[in-house]
């Protein structure tokens, strides 16, 4: 089942995605060689309960942390543990909030050093425009796949392979709600968007193949032939003349 929000529920998912630009834009501090996965993961904890809200992701499925941080080839749902960052990691931070009931999902990549290679370069940006070049077209009216098409044609435009076995979803009531939003297909096919319909948007992608594989802990999810993915993501709200960008 596909939520419509009313004004109210938009209120309440705005401000708990309120709470996670917030916190995202404090962690960026952290990200730096010598810091530990397990340090930012307790910073992000105890400043998304410092403004009254909770790790969506804590106890999730049995996931032991507040956040998903994902290193190199490792594309989402990485265990903070005890390693140290260093020059040249390829960092994703993904986390959600969920404040009086209503949730907020959001992800960034950020690369450690001066300059990356060409490689990582292009991954970085072409991941980054995929999304915004998808929040671009939304609004009512348009259909589900018209957003997967979107952010699969910008792969190509950078040589890069879209990770299909994960993708986007619903949110807002729930973590994940349907409909479940591929990053990769044809346009023209599935649900048409409605106003107040949230969206979490997603792209991923990698210089290399797109297979992946899940590792040894259960959660963390790799890329086959190890090499580097990106991750971006915002939770947006459907308008009738756009999308509106809560976790910005």
């Amino acid at each position: 089942m596909i939520y419509v929000k009313d004004e109210k529920q938009i209120q309440g998912i705005k401000e708990s995605a309120k709470i996670l630009s917030e916190v995202f834009k404090g962690v960026r501090e952290l990200l730096i060689p010598g810091t530990t996965l397990r340090d930012i993961d307790m910073w992000i904890k105890k400043e998304i309960e410092r403004r009254g809200g909770k790790p969506a992701f804590l106890g999730y499925r049995g996931f032991p942390a507040a956040t998903c941080i994902s290193l190199n080839e490792e594309v989402v749902h990485g265990i903070p543990d005890e390693r140290v960052l260093k020059e040249g990691d390829i960092v994703k931070i993904d986390s959600g909030v969920v404040y009086k009931g209503f949730y907020s999902d959001s992800a960034f990549t950020v690369f450690l050093g001066d300059e990356p290679g060409e490689d990582v370069k292009r991954l970085l940006e072409g991941t980054r425009r995929a999304l915004f070049r998808a929040i671009d077209i939304i609004k009512e009216g348009i259909r589900l796949s018209d957003i997967s098409h979107v952010i699969e044609e910008t792969a190509k435009e950078y040589s890069l392979s879209v990770i299909k076995a994960l993708g986007g979803h619903g949110v807002g009531l729930k973590l994940h709600e349907d409909p479940f939003v591929p990053n990769y297909g044809l346009p023209g096919r599935g649900p048409v968007l409605k106003e107040g319909m949230t969206l979490a948007i997603e792209p991923m992608f990698t210089t290399g193949s797109g297979e992946v594989k899940t590792g040894s802990d259960g959660w963390t999810i790799y890329t086959v032939d190890g090499k580097p993915a990106a991750h971006f993501e915002h939770t947006i709200l459907v308008r009738k003349d756009g999308a509106e960008i809560l976790t910005e």
